[in-house]
């Protein structure tokens, strides 16, 4: 062993022990901006409402979900399965505060743009996870009502109600998981 060397792994010393449990939940979205902080509500709901077991990892990123994501894609241990929270706005289609399942293609548009983990960066390294990393991705996200475009913090009724809802959901496929 080289003099400087630890019996410890760069990646042991730099990547978060949480990184490495079978289920990450990772809340995104800017608390700041009305029904954008989904996410955040989500997670918090979680922690204080569930027993979250040992091998899940539930985490507030707010809008850094992406150096999350490329830690976990460049890690040799990775969870089996990422579960993304988000809020979206695609009205013409869904009713505001419902709760969608959503793959990777179908994330919408109008959130490549914006700070959010649906940049294209972001959208990249979930479909690297998915395709080439073998960890399996879902996207849980609620229908906003509205984001404003000045800081605006706290969410809608309809997103607020939605919560629970959400957080079964995740609890689902954490037991599912968990159960294999």
């Amino acid at each position: 062993m080289i003099p400087w060397q630890t019996e410890n792994t760069v990646e042991e010393k730099f990547v978060p022990d949480c990184y490495r449990k079978s289920i990450i939940v990772l809340g995104c979205g800017n608390v700041l901006f009305g029904d954008d902080g989904f996410g955040p509500a989500v997670i918090e709901f979680l922690e204080k409402n569930y027993r979250i077991p040992e091998d899940v990892c539930v985490m507030d990123v707010g809008t850094g979900a992406r150096e999350i994501l490329f830690n976990i894609v460049l890690s040799e241990k990775r969870p089996r399965k990422v579960i993304i929270v988000d809020s979206v706005d695609i009205r013409s289609h869904h009713r505001t505060g419902e709760i969608l399942e959503l793959s990777i293609d179908a994330v919408p548009e109008n959130k490549i743009d914006d700070f959010s983990m649906h940049q294209i960066p972001t959208s990249n390294l979930l479909r690297e996870l998915s395709e080439l990393c073998n960890v399996e991705v879902r996207i849980i996200a609620a229908q906003v009502e509205y984001i404003p475009e000045t800081v605006s913090p706290g969410l809608s009724k309809s997103l607020t109600d939605s919560i629970p809802e959400a957080c079964r959901l995740i609890m689902g496929y954490i037991n599912r998981e968990q159960a294999r």
